[in-house]
């Protein structure tokens, strides 16, 4: 069923829109999640969590994209859950290797006194990727948005690991150069 079928069974209220959701995006929830949690129950309860806050935000929201809307949501409820579980880093978690592979490029102190500023990162790191070739900017999506593996990357590209790894760096170096000349300073 196509998207905005979807979206109107929201709007009119009618269950069969999580049926419907499901049977189109749960293997791609299911990977979102899993890259976070690491763990196939808390999968499964973040993506059931992501249908129950789909229902309750449509209406009022109407999402132009809606992958991009349940994606979100699943990211937010997974690493929600990853932190209420897990004080302490958890081995083999996408999310924990990326985070960490960010951390020379991006900072990490998200205090609520830092809230404006986040918000003008957030906009220079997207006009950064716009100015990549689209490639790169869907290799830098997958590691740090999708949370993918380097090996799973490589295999969407056909490409090797090291070419993975040697593309996410310079991604990152020039990043890093660019929120530099753009004033945040890390």
């Amino acid at each position: 069923m196509e998207d905005d079928k979807i979206i109107s069974l929201y709007w009119q209220r009618k269950e069969s829109a999580i049926q419907e959701t499901e049977k189109k995006y749960n293997r791609y929830l299911m990977k979102i999640a899993y890259n976070i949690l690491c763990n196939q129950e808390d999968s499964k309860e973040s993506v059931n969590d992501t249908y129950f806050r789909a229902w309750n935000c449509i209406p009022p929201h109407k999402p132009f994209m809606l992958s991009t809307f349940l994606g979100k949501i699943t990211r937010q409820i997974s690493i929600d859950i990853l932190r209420k579980h897990h004080s302490k880093k958890r081995s083999g978690s996408e999310y924990i290797l990326s985070l960490s592979e960010l951390n020379e490029c991006i900072p990490c102190n998200f205090t609520p006194e830092q809230a404006l500023e986040q918000k003008l990162l957030s906009h220079a790191i997207h006009a950064y990727l716009i100015t990549l070739p689209e490639e790169t900017r869907n290799i830098f999506l997958c590691r740090y948005f999708f949370l993918d593996s380097i090996h799973t990357i490589a295999s969407y590209y056909n490409a090797t690991e090291s070419k993975i790894k040697s593309k996410l760096s310079r991604t990152r170096a020039g990043l890093k150069t660019y929120l530099e000349q753009e004033g945040f300073f890390l």
